[in-house]
């Protein structure tokens, strides 16, 4: 195995998928930028090992913890996780995206905000904000290490970021900021409002031109615990910003307008004891799980032969 996964925890693939083969490792990967190690969990794809010459997209995740589905259905207070590798599992049987590999990234619990909010260090001061050296860690660290390790297609438009809430506008930034890198990125519930919504105000709606253009995929709900619109009206006007600044078939919005019913929650298979909560509030991770399915299609769609 490779040098750098000394510490390898192998997870045996999710049911339906024979032979249990190994198709989850999870490690703690050092940095120089951030203050601790990190756990990364990695997906491969169903033909990863006996397809040994081919090579595949790479989409990464914030919020690693709570995305495939061996973290169990009880996290994320209940909500479970995203189970992401099984709806992209599904996705690809059925030939509605590529197969692709998913390296998931634990967020930091308390500087989560931090690494995530898209700050940056003010004009003169030399020292990086958090969310800088975030982005250095996945850039200058993570991703040559995946490219190294792994059969990855590794230029920009093989290579896409996706998060929920505040990993949302993280991912977003990302590839705002970097193209070169990160050409396809993935918000759903993106939390726009932070930084009294700098982005939008400060980034996007004082920028006349854009190129290249990242393919964007944007979501929401229309409610949240907080009482409010599960960031509907900011996510909207992103979106429109990105269409002045000439978004056409690269962006792709969708609104879950009505939160699910009572019988639609028990064919769920959510927690009864979420269900009130799931009526009042679409952003958690049982409505992600729900909405993913979008997201990867759009990011990673069926490749022409």
């Amino acid at each position: 195995m490779w040098c750098w996964l000394k510490s390898l925890c192998l997870v045996s693939c999710i049911a339906g998928n024979s032979l249990a083969a190994e198709r989850y490792l999870t490690e703690e990967v050092p940095s120089k930028y951030l203050s601790q190690p990190r756990m990364v969990r990695v997906y491969l794809p169903v033909s990863y090992e006996r397809a040994s010459d081919r090579k595949f997209p790479v989409l990464y995740l914030h919020d690693g913890q709570n995305v495939f589905s061996f973290a169990g259905t009880n996290v994320a207070f209940g909500w479970g996780s995203w189970e992401v590798d099984k709806v992209a599992d599904e996705l690809t049987r059925q030939g509605k995206m590529p197969e692709i590999i998913m390296v998931a990234v634990d967020n930091s619990g308390v500087g989560r905000y931090a690494e995530y909010c898209g700050a940056h260090h003010p004009e003169g001061s030399t020292t990086n904000t958090p969310f800088e050296n975030y982005s250095a860690f996945l850039m200058e660290e993570l991703k040559p290490k995946i490219d190294t390790n792994y059969r990855t297609r590794p230029e920009p438009a093989q290579t896409g970021v996706m998060g929920s809430s505040m990993g949302g506008i993280c991912s977003v930034l990302l590839a705002w900021e970097h193209p070169e890198v990160f050409a396809r990125a993935a918000s759903l519930s993106g939390a726009f409002m932070v930084e009294k919504t700098n982005f939008l105000q400060n980034v996007l709606k004082p920028c006349a031109n854009k190129a290249p253009k990242p393919r964007i995929y944007l979501d929401s709900g229309v409610c949240d615990f907080m009482g409010g619109d599960d960031g509907r009206s900011l996510t909207d006007a992103v979106a429109s910003e990105f269409k002045r600044l000439g978004w056409g078939a690269e962006l792709l919005q969708y609104t879950d307008l009505k939160p699910l019913s009572a019988e639609a929650l028990e064919k769920s298979g959510l927690r009864r004891d979420k269900w009130e909560e799931a009526q009042r509030s679409q952003h958690n991770e049982f409505y992600w799980r729900l909405r993913v399915w979008r997201a990867l299609t759009f990011l990673f769609p069926p490749e022409t032969k």
